[in-house]
């Protein structure tokens, strides 16, 4: 399920689109089917060993246009290792709450998109996450897990001070933000809970069936309670930062 809007980011055919953090690839792979020449970039090398045999399949089925390129790189954040304004497009999604040096980690991203390029980034949203949080130390207190919540004013402050120029925002997954709810009430391990298990089921059916009453209930909770919040940004073509 993806949590960027491809048509608002802009990304169009032989666009070079940069997936930083991209994890299992959902957003990689959306690019590569609209035709990018797209880099998933991530630290850890088994998730990025079954994005690249993703990204063969979907050649091989052909599900990707003429002329689309997709490969995977490994690497750290802090120290993106691609050319000035390489990338058309950059997509850094659920990754900057995970990264202690998020400021450095930003600069980067904007570094390596070209002036006139456009990037998106989501974070889990202030309100669904404090909940999170309040409820269950578990839920961050994990390995990599979350290290801060992001109001919307700091993050894009944080973005803007890195040269780039705020176009909007959106929010996403309002049907998932009570799942995480009920999750860390009862323990984000206990996946038996009938609560769990019965959510989990509708979340399923909204995936895989996308049945119109949940579509219109999406709609509906993503600006009251969506769990992610996505932020939309242009790199100027010349940096105000400059004058």
């Amino acid at each position: 399920m993806l949590t960027v809007d491809f048509d608002r980011l802009g990304l169009r055919p032989g666009d070079r689109v940069l997936d930083m953090g991209a994890g299992g690839g959902r957003h990689a792979f959306e690019a590569y089917r609209r035709g990018g020449d797209v880099i998933a970039f991530d630290m850890d090398a088994d998730e990025l060993a079954g994005v690249r045999e993703l990204f063969v399949a979907m050649r091989e089925a052909g599900e990707v246009p003429e002329g689309a390129e997709a490969d995977v790189k490994e690497g750290d954040a802090l120290s993106l290792p691609f050319a000035d304004g390489e990338f058309d497009r950059v997509v850094a999604a659920e990754v900057l709450e995970h990264i202690p040096a998020d400021i450095q980690a930003i600069a980067e991203l904007a570094r390596v998109l070209r002036p006139g390029g456009t990037m998106a980034v989501s974070v889990p949203r202030w309100f669904p996450e404090i909940v999170n949080w309040k409820l269950s130390d578990d839920y961050h207190n994990v390995p990599y897990g979350h290290i801060r919540i992001y109001s919307d004013k700091e993050l894009i402050g944080k973005l803007q001070n890195a040269g780039l120029t705020y176009d909007g925002k959106d929010y996403a997954h309002g049907l998932h933000a009570p799942y995480w709810w009920i999750k860390c009430a009862v323990g984000v391990t206990n996946d038996e809970h009938p609560a769990v298990k019965a959510y989990h089921r509708l979340l399923v059916w909204e995936i895989m069936k996308q049945p119109r009453a949940l579509r219109l209930a999406g709609k509906v909770l993503d600006p009251l309670i969506g769990k992610s919040m996505v932020l939309y940004f242009t790199k100027p073509v010349s940096d105000p930062r400059a004058a």
